[in-house]
């Protein structure tokens, strides 16, 4: 599903930068672009970060 309209970037790649070590939002915005035009994808990147942030165990 496409997150981001303006850069493109689905569901998919996000979710592969953060599980490729994209940590922060900052990250996410200067590897893939997204929250840089519109701002419109910014709470459902947020949301996937936070899901990963939850869902990984602490090491």
């Amino acid at each position: 599903m496409y997150i981001c309209i303006c850069k493109e970037v689905t569901d998919k790649q996000i979710k592969l930068a953060i599980k490729d070590g994209a940590n922060t939002m900052r990250e996410l915005r200067d590897e893939l672009g997204v929250a840089n035009q519109c701002g419109q994808c910014g709470q459902c990147t947020k949301a996937l970060l936070k899901e990963h942030r939850t869902s990984t165990p602490l090491s």
